[in-house]
């Protein structure tokens, strides 16, 4: 059985996660470098993928990405 649940993270639970700012995460989705789904206004904000999320980092720990 396939599971079809996809957990969705907002820009501040990402942020807190990782311990920066919640603009340090727009500018990496603003720069394509962390995917995610654009609601519509800026209020509505972002959402990403805990998957995605676990890719960027898996990515940036084993050093693929120049920081």
């Amino acid at each position: 059985m396939t599971d079809t649940t996809t957990t969705w993270l907002t820009v501040q639970q990402v942020a807190e996660e990782l311990q920066v700012d919640e603009e340090t995460v727009r500018r990496w989705i603003k720069r394509a470098e962390l995917p995610a789904l654009e609601l519509g206004s800026r209020k509505a904000g972002y959402r990403i993928k805990r998957a995605d999320l676990d890719e960027f980092v898996e990515e940036r720990y084993r050093g693929k990405i120049a920081a």
